[in-house]
């Protein structure tokens, strides 16, 4: 033991050594000196009783101090070696922030480097305890944003997590999903079967369609055996939209190509009938080119209204905005189709109150949208029936709306009307492109309005679109 880190330890001792000797050093002389002088006067031998008696004394005062000094000693060791038990299970429960060496240490040297120690390994376990914290919130948080659903399971099929997109998606929330067992959660024979086959250290990826509302997911079976023994995952990617994008797309060719075949198919019919001999005939050939020239006319129409429709969708459609009156955004466009719907044998009426307060609009987007959906009205209602346009007020919007008592429109195809392209039977039998209402659905947006439809099939229908008041 070094003297500089133990002379607390050796200073008792060695003074207790000290006393003894200088305590000796004394009595034994003085009582040597009255032995003598005793024998001297009575002329017997010495007689060091006396001496022995006074070395014996002071040796047993000396263990008996050692003793004292021994004993005050080891109970405060033993003091500093509870406190410092005590701390140690305070480490171990994570309490590290109230971790505290107890000031004694100091006065124990043995214990003094066991104390540096804890705190230095107190220390450290905070940090690394922090940046794993850390890291949970992070991979937390990166989970629960995640829009692919994520699950977990152990080996004995039981659910240990599961993200905030799979909680959507199989409708538990975490805490009631964790510790059931996979199939309870994900409950689709296609998934159980991934989970085996995965499970079984094998990665795969399927691709399904479940739920009511029909979603279509890839899911890819990953075992985690490298990172997490005995776990496997499963990830789940939404492809819904790119689904129904893909259905768009090929409706879109497949209605193109439809809507191009048909003139051109006219075309080339007319003018083959030209080249064989017609030319020759005036009257017939003048006919045939009347019909090749409305053939063009419409697939003019029909590239316009897909040029349109792109310009919009691409936002590079300019609108000139004023404030203008309700009725006058309705006159203009009755006025155009009423002799187009008495030709068809319809009538046509309007209601347009001046009270109505003004809106900020684009006069031609609006008639625009005002002559597709009087077109479709007059189109789908037999001779005979009636149209009718109206303007009221609602909450802070002017609702504008065509009825007409036509055949009506298919509840299933509600929805639908208003996507490119997109056709009920008879409208196909009636001809058309299919993109009018969808333009209109893309004009009313640009003016911060809604569309919508309301029928009743094979009797009639009511297109509805809304524009905001004009404020200030």
């Amino acid at each position: 033991m070094n003297w500089l880190s133990n002379r607390r330890f050796i200073l008792p001792y060695a003074l207790i050594f000290l006393v003894s000797i200088i305590l000796l050093a004394v009595l034994i002389p003085l009582t040597s000196r009255l032995a003598y002088a005793r024998s001297a006067e009575s002329g017997l031998p010495p007689d060091f009783t006396l001496t022995y008696l006074s070395v014996g004394a002071v040796a047993l005062v000396a263990m008996l101090a050692s003793s004292i000094a021994s004993s005050i000693y080891s109970q405060r060791n033993i003091s500093v070696i509870k406190q410092l038990t005590v701390t140690t299970r305070q480490l171990g429960e994570g309490k590290y922030h109230s971790f505290a060496i107890p000031r004694q240490v100091e006065s124990v040297p043995e214990m003094h480097a066991l104390s540096q120690a804890l705190e230095e390994t107190a220390a450290k376990i905070e940090d690394q305890i922090s940046a794993l914290s850390t890291e949970q919130v992070m991979l937390s948080t990166v989970l629960g944003q995640m829009t692919d659903g994520v699950l977990i399971a152990s080996h004995d099929d039981r659910v240990q997590l599961l993200n905030a997109a799979g909680e959507k998606l199989f409708g538990f929330e975490e805490n009631a999903a964790l510790g059931r067992s996979v199939i309870e959660v994900i409950r689709h024979h296609a998934l159980v079967e991934l989970w085996n086959i995965t499970k079984a250290g094998k990665s795969k990826t399927i691709t399904i369609e479940i739920g009511a509302d029909h979603k279509f997911l890839q899911v890819i079976g990953i075992p985690l055996g490298e990172q997490l023994p005995g776990r496997s995952m499963l990830l789940f990617q939404d492809l819904t939209q790119l689904h129904r994008l893909e259905i768009v797309r090929k409706d879109f060719i497949s209605n193109i190509s439809h809507e191009l075949r048909t003139p051109m198919a006219s075309l080339k019919a007319l003018s083959e009938t030209l080249l064989d001999g017609a030319l020759e005939d005036p009257v017939h050939a003048r006919h045939f080119i009347v019909r090749m020239d409305t053939e063009v006319d419409n697939l003019t129409f029909l590239v316009n209204e897909l040029l349109e429709l792109s310009r919009i969708e691409a936002g590079r459609t300019s609108f000139e905005f004023q404030r203008i009156h309700p009725c006058d955004l309705m006159n203009k466009p009755y006025e155009r189709m009423l002799l187009q719907a008495e030709r068809a044998g319809l009538s046509m009426s309007m209601d347009c109150n001046r009270d109505l307060p003004t809106v900020f609009a684009d006069p031609d987007r609006i008639a625009q949208v005002f002559i597709n959906m009087l077109h479709n009205a007059i189109k789908f209602t037999p001779p005979g029936g009636h149209i009718h346009l109206g303007a009221w007020i609602h909450e802070n919007m002017v609702v504008f709306m065509v009825q007409d008592s036509g055949v009506g429109i298919p509840e299933k195809d509600l929805k639908r009307i208003f996507e490119r392209f997109y056709k009920v039977d008879r409208a196909r039998s009636g001809g058309g492109t299919g993109l009018g209402l969808s333009i209109c659905k893309h004009m009313v947006e640009a003016h911060g309005g809604y569309i919508w439809a309301e029928s009743e099939e094979g009797r009639w229908s009511k297109l509805f679109f809304t524009i905001p008041i004009a404020s200030g």
